[in-house]
């Protein structure tokens, strides 16, 4: 079918110079020269909220539409992140994540397979403020959905392997996310932010690692309760219908309301400071900024939205335009208006290159400060208006779409005509609303902003704009002479390195992608290392050669030839006298032929070659705890760079190879973090390497000693 559609496409695109004869003829009859006016707005037809109350507590409401043979349900408790105790954040997540694995009838591979097999859906998840547990299906299977939905409710069983399982995924995910600098900006922003509101926490390291199953029993206990649940039921049902199938199936489920939340209060506005998260090596920097901005229910919300359109709501607003059309510093900057059951908030994000942050940053609030002193021409607010009144149909189409935005209606209390009367406020909306709106919830002089990139390329810029405090990605402060390491004289140890081979696999989201080999010879004058990659289906080929001193480990050579995005690489650089000489060809896919770097420059004694830092991470005097600085030469940049090299625990792994006891080390200061685990045991051996942020790892498949 597929071949059949592009042989169309193509046979489609072969007539239009045979039609194009008739095209300008007809074009001014079929097409008037202005668009039509718009027509008047025709009122919603949403269906009315029914509302019951069960015998347990459970508030239910439907929303009946008998359209298509569809139902879908949406339970939802005050149990969001909100609630999680002070050093245990992650609690609701961990909850949510295993909520649905496993009761003393059902094991979660049953579970899943029993609500898969009918088309179904059934899944739990834990926002800021809310605990939700949905479910999705055909009419005919509505039974079998609350059958499922009450089983977890009341008899979730919590298995330990499953509830470790969900403790190793989300520490994966917190060791990606500690190298994405838009999460960290994210998690900064919220922290600096809200203070020590409960908004203001996030899971760490740390709170999963004190959390145990114990603690996830006793939350849903405590919380998941009748009292206080509202149950959105939309689709193919009536209110009679509904009642009878919940009391019966939810008729063993009970509990009073949990107590609520008694949070303390976020920081009051204070002058404008930048928070600069210090991640050396990137060639980018993550810019958000923003400040708290009102509650849940302030009617200001209708016209703030209008304005967020105009300003930064998507690839037509101003902020897209002018920094990345206009000026061309990124890819994408964007503005919101976030509400929660507590204090929302307003923020503008953008992602720049290294050497524009402090002019996108300048841009950006500029940008700020004249969206709250200038009325909006009537273009831009008709766009803005047609587009939010326009696009809000297609948001509650179905039954899943109309239990969404019914939920979002009741847990914020926003009323019950709020869905019915949407398009119609958003109509009313004046461009002096917009400004007035803006004056209110835009304040950049009393921003929170939060800058994640290099600091020992962008603080002295970033200081003319506004204070700047300095942080590293785990939140410990830095000085500005913390920004320059400085190269440390190290000793590697040569005995760590054995003369054998060890074969890699290469996994990409888990799947075999490709293959490396690395292998050590022993010779009386040198040591030589010999690493090949083949990853075909990228076009990746490569072999590298390094020579070192094999008693001080110092780079003698590097030779490396292969290809790579269709183009030849070849490195052949020699190390002497404190100077390194040769040639660098790497590809450069945009040129369309490969960059050509002519070597000739002075090294530091110590300095590392690019190549030969991954074989040698096994030689450092490495321990529980340690960091290193060391000085590393990228012929194809003809420069040095310090990698900040640190040992960041201790575990056992197993890949393919066998079970291994390894240091988890992690190295920094390149545009792309690695971490590399290296057995503990003499001699050591790399045994897997992970990309930072990359679906892209490497396991050791087999190892062979002589």
């Amino acid at each position: 079918m597929i071949r059949r559609a592009r042989l169309s496409v193509t046979a489609a695109c072969a007539l239009l110079p045979a039609l194009g004869w008739w095209i300008p003829r007809t074009a001014g009859a079929q097409f008037p020269p202005s668009p039509p006016p718009a027509a008047p707005l025709r009122p919603m037809q949403f269906p009315p909220f029914q509302e019951v109350r069960l015998s347990n507590g459970v508030q239910v409401i439907l929303v009946e539409n008998h359209e298509l043979p569809i139902v879908s349900l949406s339970l939802a408790f005050p149990a969001g992140s909100r609630y999680d105790p002070a050093g245990k954040e992650g609690l609701a997540e961990l909850t949510a994540a295993l909520l649905t694995k496993g009761t003393p009838s059902r094991t979660a591979d049953q579970i899943a397979a029993a609500i898969e097999g009918v088309g179904g859906s059934l899944s739990a998840t834990a926002g800021a403020d809310w605990f939700t547990v949905s479910s999705t299906v055909l009419t005919d299977h509505v039974e079998l959905a609350l059958e499922l939905l009450a089983d977890v409710l009341l008899n979730a069983s919590f298995p330990q392997s499953e509830f470790d399982l969900a403790v190793r995924r989300f520490q994966s995910q917190l060791q990606l996310e500690k190298s994405d600098p838009g999460t960290l900006a994210r998690r900064f922003f919220a922290r600096e932010l809200y203070g020590d509101h409960p908004y203001g926490r996030s899971m760490t390291e740390s709170s999963l690692a004190a959390l145990s199953r114990d603690d996830v029993v006793q939350f849903a206990r405590s919380r998941l309760k009748p009292g206080g649940a509202y149950l959105i039921v939309a689709g193919d049902m009536t209110l009679a219908g509904a009642r009878e199938l919940l009391e019966r199936y939810l008729r063993g489920w009970s509990g009073s309301a949990p107590t609520a939340a008694s949070d303390p209060e976020p920081p009051a506005p204070r002058p404008t400071q930048i928070l600069l998260v210090h991640r050396p090596g990137s060639a980018q920097s993550n810019i958000l900024v923003g400040n708290l901005a009102m509650g849940p229910r302030d009617p200001v919300y209708y016209a703030i939205t209008v304005g967020n359109r105009i300003l930064g709501g998507g690839t037509d607003a101003r902020l897209f335009k002018i920094l990345r059309e206009q000026k061309g510093w990124t890819y994408g900057a964007y503005s919101s208006v976030t509400r929660r059951s507590g204090p929302g908030f307003f923020a503008a994000n953008t992602e720049v290159r290294t050497p524009v942050t402090d002019s996108a940053l300048v841009e950006l609030l500029a940008q700020l400060r004249r969206f709250r002193t200038e009325i909006v021409p009537d273009s831009e607010l008709a766009a803005a208006k047609g587009y939010l009144i326009g696009s809000f149909p297609r948001s509650i189409e179905t039954p899943q779409q109309i239990a969404s935005q019914v939920t979002t209606v009741k847990l914020l209390g926003l009323g019950d005509d709020y869905l019915r009367s949407y398009r119609e406020r958003l109509a009313a909306v004046t461009a002096a609303d917009i400004r007035n709106a803006a004056r209110r919830v835009i304040r950049p002089d009393s921003a929170v902003i939060v800058v994640v990139g290099d600091g020992e390329a962008i603080y002295d810029k970033l200081v003319k704009i506004a204070p700047v405090r300095i942080v590293d990605p785990e939140g410990k402060p830095l000085t500005v002479e913390d920004l320059k390491p400085k190269a440390e004289a190290v000793t590697f140890d040569p005995a760590q390195l054995v003369a054998g081979r060890d074969s890699f696999q290469v996994l990409v989201q888990g799947n075999p992608f490709g293959y490396m080999t690395a292998e050590w010879a022993r010779f009386p004058d040198s040591l030589v290392y010999t690493e090949e990659t083949v990853i075909a289906a990228v076009g990746l080929r490569q072999k590298t050669v390094v020579r070192l001193d094999p008693n001080t480990l110092a780079v003698r050579s590097v030779e490396r030839t292969g290809q790579a995005a269709g183009q030849n690489l070849e490195t052949a650089v020699s190390y002497q006298g404190g100077r390194v000489r040769g040639r660098a060809q790497t590809p450069d896919p945009r040129a369309g032929t490969p960059r050509v770097v002519e070597v000739d420059t002075t090294v530091a004694e110590g300095t590392l070659d690019a190549s030969a830092f991954q074989p040698l991470v096994a030689a450092l005097p490495l321990a529980e705890g340690s960091t290193f600085s060391l000085p590393v030469f990228e012929p194809a940049e003809e420069r040095t760079r310090i990698l900040t090299v640190k040992v960041a625990g201790v575990s056992d792994l197993t890949v393919p190879a066998g079970d291994f006891p390894v240091y988890r080390v992690e190295v920094s200061g390149t545009p792309q973090p690695f971490v590399f685990y290296v057995t503990r045991e003499a001699p050591r051996r790399l045994v897997k390497i992970e990309i930072v942020g990359q679906p892209l790892t490497f396991e050791l498949t087999a190892s062979r000693r002589e």
